[in-house]
């Protein structure tokens, strides 16, 4: 009777635990698994409702990985902040990588004095080639024993006499001229001439020049036939300049051939005989004796020959479109940059601080005929040019003396500065510096002053 108890316990039991497994694996398994001792009358569980799927949500994206900067901590915040500095404005990079390191309206197209001639130089570079050279000729007039002398816009053909050098060294002279001219004539002699100035026209004075520059011996009237840049003393950088410069040369002229000879103002019978020619030194050449003493007459005749040469004309107003045309061979934006003439006289002019740092980037690593600029850009305490004076890079600031390579520039308006740097740690910089308004000569110290600044900083320069 034990026995039956038992086996009947054990059986209950055993049924249990099926009953458990299958409600454990209710709506997973088929319903032939169900277990012993259910009927097909005993329910079935309901499944489980399935999950309704959800979307992850998403991860941020990772940022733009952060490119690290040197931390430089050098300044030179409080030298910008010199009072003789006027409006300042400057730009400082660094030649090799175009890193901006330095920027005070940088952006801003302002006044650029005579570092315009850098512009006027690249152009010229780019559209007459660095061995362009201006010609003068002598032709045959319309009247029997009568000459032409025709300019070409060589302002520094020469009065005197041939291996005797003017201020331009390596100039054509107007006794070479004679000379030819008197021997293709043969046995006729030369009664008159006529001086034929038009491949410049007028007006041969910008209107926003002063006169006093013409007085004070910067600048002559702008025609296509003149001697010595219009100088009174052919010799002199500065000298008194004369108020009819083609009366001058053909004055000269008429000297050379014996002085009997009629003069007048005319133009050249269309075909003439070109009885004699002489050439000015190459542009290359020019481009060094402008930058060097900053010869505005130079760089005048410069920004002509390129508007004549690009066909824009051959006025004062020929001249924005013309070297615009020319520095487009360079890639640097000009938006902004105003050109009313080729020296900088003009405080029309606008040019911001940072197309000077981006132009001399090239010239300093020579690109094309770039060389030619950077080879006659005056030199910080060098043996010559408008750096070499003794009010320039001097005192503590001749520490930079033979690492300034730079373009110097004023006018009653503002001082400037603008060129590279061979800075004190072994790197390049290219710089511009304006220093605006009413601004005293003690400018050119504050900005010799800053620019040495630079030179100490190197590639630590910090903007701040």
């Amino acid at each position: 009777m034990k026995v039956l108890v038992a086996a009947a316990v054990a059986f209950v039991l055993l049924g249990s635990g099926a009953v458990w497994a299958g409600a454990a694996t209710a709506g997973t398994e088929p319903a032939a698994s169900i277990a012993a001792g259910e009927t097909s009358a005993t329910p079935t569980p309901a499944p489980a409702p399935t999950p309704t799927p959800t979307t992850p949500a998403a991860r941020p994206a990772p940022g733009a990985a952060t490119v690290s900067t040197p931390l430089r901590t050098c300044s030179v915040a409080g030298l910008a902040e010199d009072s003789r500095l006027g409006e300042f404005q400057a730009q400082v990079v660094n030649a090799d990588t175009g890193e901006v390191l330095f920027d005070r309206g940088g952006s801003t197209a302002s006044r650029a004095a005579s570092v315009l001639k850098v512009l006027t130089s690249a152009a010229a570079l780019s559209v007459l080639g660095a061995d362009y050279r201006a010609t003068t000729t002598v032709v045959a007039g319309p009247e029997p024993g009568q000459v032409v002398l025709v300019g070409g816009g060589d302002l520094t053909l020469s009065s005197t006499s041939t291996g005797d050098e003017s201020f331009y060294d390596g100039a054509a002279h107007l006794d070479d001229l004679a000379d030819q001219a008197r021997a293709a004539m043969g046995d006729t002699e030369i009664t008159s001439v006529l001086l034929d100035s038009g491949y410049f026209g007028g007006p041969d004075w910008e209107p926003s020049w002063d006169r006093k520059e013409q007085t004070d011996g910067y600048m002559p009237p702008i025609t296509a036939l003149q001697v010595d840049g219009g100088r009174a003393d052919p010799y002199a950088s500065t000298s008194a300049r004369s108020e009819d410069p083609v009366g001058q040369a053909g004055a000269a002229f008429a000297d050379e051939l014996g002085g009997a000879v009629d003069v007048s103002v005319g133009t050249a019978p269309a075909g003439a005989a070109v009885l004699a020619s002489v050439q000015s030194q190459p542009v290359g050449v020019l481009i060094k004796q402008s930058l060097i003493v900053s010869d505005n007459a130079l760089a005048e005749m410069l920004a002509r020959l390129v508007a004549v040469e690009s066909g824009t004309g051959n006025t004062f107003t020929a001249i924005q479109p013309a070297v615009l045309a020319g520095l487009a061979e360079y890639g640097i934006d000009t938006t902004g940059i105003l050109i009313a003439d080729g020296s900088g006289l003009s405080d029309n002019n606008a040019v911001p601080p940072a197309y000077l740092t981006k132009l001399f980037r090239q010239i300093n690593a020579r690109e094309g005929s770039l060389g030619e600029i950077f080879d006659g850009l005056p030199i910080a305490g060098g043996p010559s040019g408008s750096l070499s004076y003794s009010d320039r890079f001097s005192g503590a600031n001749a520490d930079a003396d033979g690492a300034v390579f730079a373009k110097t520039g004023w006018i009653d308006t503002g001082y400037t500065l603008a060129g590279v740097i061979r800075a004190q740690d072994g790197s390049t910089l290219t710089f511009a510096v304006y220093a605006l308004g009413d601004v005293g000569d003690n400018a050119k110290q504050a900005i010799d002053t800053i620019t040495t600044g630079f030179f100490r900083c190197g590639n630590n320069l910090s903007n701040n």
